[in-house]
């Protein structure tokens, strides 16, 4: 099975009833559900190698280079912003207890507390400063300093899904019991419309199994609710897949919307979860206008060393003189043929209570998701 992003797979929990008492007695830094997830994602492995949020080395490297200080590829900044108060009462060496809510998460050995220019932040990572995007307008509202250490993780955070969070050690047993050498990931925060079926379902012909990995988490406007993608999947599973070539398991961080950084990010994180192969398609995490459509393509050339084979695809849609889901690589036909994956379209229709056409997403999808009164993110 390939190796976990850095060779080893990170572990740092402590569930012990004496550490978690202990928390109560530490100087404390309040967590949000995002902040508590990503946490749980850095102890249990799906952040590895991280072990803690970077301290400025690493974090001026990834800004800088998209690498560790140790050159590991990595993209996205793992950060926890503090105001000036608690900067003033913290000091290196310290031991702190992150709360979320009145419930100790973890505990974070303060190594480095240090300043950070945003600007450069958002024009490195996101390629953009304007509040018009959604990643930059977040970062614009996080405290000016920020604080370094490893963490220890102390209570999982809760999860409205219990049924589909498995961790990479978990994937890992799961794809050798399914006897899967090769297995392709599917990064998603939409529910799933005929080409995304397509595009599963041709990447799945070259390994041995498909792992559907959607993402749940803090999203922008108009982006399908966290249970509307876990019933269209379930429908979809239900129906058009063979129980033994692919499984549904959730990933609990946020969208940055970063594009090409985020896709590389998307990759790692497949990795540490035991795929092989990662699906890459047009506009990768992106939002808006701010990239290219196959800015997220390209970037992956400058990380030969990144030991997960993406998989790209193209432009995509329904041929009607072909009569089958296509792209532009293998159909001849003029644009008076195609019908388009509209995910404009789509949600229109799906607003009024509409079925969208067979052509561009099932029934059974489009009924699972009908179920909900507003399926978007308000």
């Amino acid at each position: 099975m390939i190796s976990p992003h850095g060779g080893k797979l990170i572990e740092r929990l402590d569930f012990s009833e004496k550490s978690r008492e202990e928390a109560n007695e530490l100087p404390r830094l309040s967590v949000n559900l995002d902040e508590s997830r990503d946490l749980a994602n850095i102890a249990h492995g799906v952040f590895s190698p991280l072990e803690g949020y970077m301290v400025r080395e690493d974090f001026e490297n990834v800004l800088e280079d998209g690498r560790l200080a140790n050159d590991l590829p990595w993209t996205i900044p793992i950060t926890k912003d503090i105001s000036e108060e608690d900067k003033n009462r913290l000091k290196e060496g310290d031991t702190v207890a992150l709360f979320y809510n009145d419930t100790p998460i973890a505990l974070l050995n303060v190594e480095e507390i240090y300043t950070y220019d945003k600007k450069e932040y958002a024009e490195k990572v996101f390629r953009t400063t304007s509040i018009e995007h959604p990643g930059v307008a977040n970062l614009m509202k996080k405290k000016e300093y920020l604080v370094g250490g490893k963490i220890t993780l102390l209570n999982d955070p809760p999860t409205k899904f219990p049924q589909y969070k498995l961790w990479p050690k978990e994937t890992r047993v799961l794809f050798k019991e399914k006897g899967w050498k090769t297995v392709v990931g599917f990064q998603t925060r939409n529910a799933p419309h005929v080409g995304h079926e397509y595009v599963q379902k041709a990447a799945l012909t070259f390994v041995d199994g498909l792992f559907i990995n959607p993402l749940i988490g803090k999203k922008k406007k108009g982006d399908f609710r966290d249970e509307v993608i876990i019933a269209a999947y379930d429908a979809l599973f239900e129906h058009y897949y063979p129980k033994n070539s692919a499984t549904l398991g959730i990933l609990e961080t946020e969208m940055r919307y970063a594009g090409p950084r985020e896709a590389i990010f998307h990759a790692i994180m497949r990795k540490n979860f035991g795929c092989t192969h990662f699906i890459v398609g047009r506009d990768h995490a992106g939002v808006g206008n701010f990239y290219g459509p196959f800015d997220a393509h390209e970037i992956f050339y400058e990380y030969p060393d990144l030991k997960i084979e993406p998989l790209f695809f193209r432009s995509f849609y329904y041929c009607k003189k072909c009569g089958s889901v296509v792209n532009d690589k293998i159909c001849p036909h003029g644009p008076e043929f195609r019908v388009n994956f509209s995910g404009t379209k789509i949600r229109e229709l799906l607003l009024k209570g509409e079925r969208p056409p067979e052509l561009m997403m099932r029934p059974e999808v489009a009924d699972a998701i009908l179920q909900f009164d507003n399926p978007f993110v308000e």
